[in-house]
């Protein structure tokens, strides 16, 4: 039978995702010697629509029987899709999701197809009306239990308000129901306003003083606040203009005339009648002397020195210092002086560490107590240390750290530097990724790593990749950091399985990525044949839920994701909030 839907956001914008029809289980027909399994997936094409033929779930000669479809929507845009059950009976061969999905959430999730329309009822009692206008109703509208709804617009300074009152028509009157409605406006003038047509709640805004006004349904009152802030800082000083043109002198000295005399005393100094007279200034002759007419009458001569006169010679002990001889008998002599040189060095000695065989401080490791040491260091054989860590800043020994792996199988045992998860706890049956949609898988490097390969796990390939396949590693900010090639090739396709219980399959990066630690996406997209299942089938966690659990803690890293809008190469980038959750959780690894 044949089942459509339509999807579309409600401003019309045709929605894209996939829908999921899955059965309970694998369906058997023996009399036509078929075995159907697995999920049905089926795209939106561009105008939002679906169109699906599908087994009836009455159909005869089916094992099991009495079962129903559950159908799992994956909506770009919607992070959790609904999920319900419906049954598809032969009696109804063409059938609309909207006929049949659920939409009230107290409804079951149990929706089978709607049966034959039944007969006309009988008309019901017209219900009520709504009105509206600018102005109350009048008294002879409308009947008992009908609406109105006003509407009333009103233009102060250029603001237009619309105010909203319901009234509600009962024993023959119009009764308001409740007050008016209308958001409070704000208004900016450069003077006095008045508070004609403004309401309560109302603001006013003076740009000629700042003040701030709010409507106290009486009028606008006192101001309630002030948006000018303080005078700001005086600004710096700007550069020297260019000279301007000459100026006419006012005064000199403190003289205004037209023609203005000055006297040595205008001018602080002394007149030239001063120099060699009473009272006076001396003069200097040609040697640069003052002549013997201008000095003191007593003469110039020193009287004595030091209590001599005449022709006076002067000793150390008339000064009061020691001659020669008592000052080498009073302090010891250089030559007296044991020591001749200090570390091979002679005068101003100032020695270093390294002239006494020493290590300058802080260039040397210390045996005991508390050192920093700054820098790389190598050493040219390992540390080692007899004590376990204490701390999580301390360094610490193999034997600790394997011994906290206790007998957890790690990836490195297997040859790779990080998985989504233990691949042994995968689910037995593997899935197919699906041909389109970009399938997304959060590894975590603890430490800084060498990338050159994304590695998964096969149950079954038979080769067949088509354009448009591709692998690609995100950091945790969903920008692309490293990528295959086209999968479709021979140097970038993973390797065929066909052996029993699987095999691991890759695919090589373009050029290996030096990855430091943290946490990474691996994104792939998968196009091939669905008919003939063309595509490989992945090992995947367990996933019987329509929606598992995906993100755990206190972090909102989301461990798996699905992108249904696919794109034929690897995006320079990725939005991680808006990845789907998803049904299906793969594994894969980095090598």
């Amino acid at each position: 039978m044949t089942v459509r839907g339509r999807f579309l956001a409600p401003d019309g914008t045709p929605l894209s995702g996939a829908l999921v029809f899955r059965a309970p289980a694998t369906l058997t027909f023996p009399a036509a010697d078929v075995i159907l399994g697995g999920p049905v997936t089926v795209q939106l094409d561009a105008q939002g629509s679906v169109e699906v033929t599908l087994p009836a779930t009455d159909s005869p000669d089916m094992d099991p029987s009495g079962w129903a479809y559950l159908v799992a929507e994956q909506l770009s845009g919607i992070p959790v899709g609904r999920s319900y059950n419906v049954l598809l009976p032969r009696a109804q061969p063409e059938v609309d999701l909207a006929d049949i999905a659920p939409t009230d959430p107290s409804k079951p999730n149990y929706v089978g197809v709607p049966g034959p329309t039944g007969p006309q009822g009988v008309p019901g009692t017209p219900g009520s009306r709504i009105y509206s206008g600018t102005a109350a109703p009048v008294a002879g509208l409308g009947v008992d239990g009908d609406l109105y709804v006003r509407y009333e617009t009103s233009t102060v300074l250029g603001v237009t308000s619309i105010t909203v009152s319901t009234w509600q028509r009962t024993a023959g009157t119009w009764t308001q129901l409740g007050g008016d409605v209308r958001g409070s406006a704000i208004y900016v003038n450069s003077g006095s306003t008045p508070s004609t047509g403004t309401r309560a709640g109302d603001l006013l805004l003076r740009t000629d003083t700042g003040d701030l006004f709010q409507n106290n349904g009486s009028g606008w009152g006192t101001a309630r606040g002030n948006l000018r802030g303080p005078k700001g800082d005086t600004g710096a000083t700007g550069q020297t203009g260019a000279t301007g043109p000459g100026g006419v002198v006012q005064s000199v000295n403190g003289k205004s005339a037209a023609s203005v005399t000055l006297s040595a005393a205008d001018v602080g100094a002394l007149a030239t009648t001063a120099a060699g007279a009473a009272n006076g200034v001396a003069q200097l002759d040609a040697s640069g002397k003052v002549p013997a007419a201008q000095l003191p009458a007593s003469g110039g001569a020193v009287a004595s020195v030091n209590g001599k006169t005449g022709a006076v010679v002067l000793v150390a002990m008339d000064v009061g210092a020691l001659d020669q001889g008592t000052a080498d008998a009073r302090y010891v002599q250089p030559a007296a002086i044991p020591v001749q040189s200090v570390a091979g060095k002679t005068g101003a000695v100032t020695l270093v560490a390294g002239d006494v065989g020493a290590e300058a401080a802080g260039t040397a490791v210390l045996l005991t107590g508390t050192q920093t040491v700054a820098g790389s260091k190598t050493f040219s054989s390992v540390p080692s240390s007899s004590a376990s860590p204490t701390t999580s800043n301390h360094l610490t020994r193999k034997s600790y750290v394997d011994g906290l792996g206790g007998g957890e199988w790690l990836p490195a045992d297997h040859g790779l530097l990080t998985w989504a998860f233990d691949p042994a706890l995968g689910q037995s049956t593997a899935l197919y990724p699906g041909s389109g949609p970009i399938r997304v898988t959060a590894v975590i490097l603890r430490t800084t790593a060498t990338v050159t390969r994304i590695v998964w796990f096969a149950t079954g390939y038979a080769g067949g990749l088509t354009t448009g396949s591709w692998a690609a590693i995100y950091d945790s900010a969903g920008t692309r950091v490293a990528a295959t090639g086209d999968m479709s090739t021979a140097t970038y396709e993973p390797a065929e399985v066909h052996t029993a219980g699987g095999a691991t399959i890759s695919s090589p990066l373009t050029a290996s990525y030096s990855a430091p630690a943290g946490v990474y996406y691996v994104a792939s997209r998968w196009q091939y044949n669905t008919t003939t299942g063309d595509g490989p089938m992945l090992l995947a966690a367990e996933s019987g839920a329509g929606a598992p659990p995906n993100v755990f803690g206190q972090t909102p890293v989301r461990r798996f994701g699905v992108y249904t809008a696919g794109a034929a190469a690897a995006p320079a980038t990725i939005n991680v909030a808006s990845m789907e959750n998803g049904a299906n959780r793969f594994w894969c690894a980095l090598a």
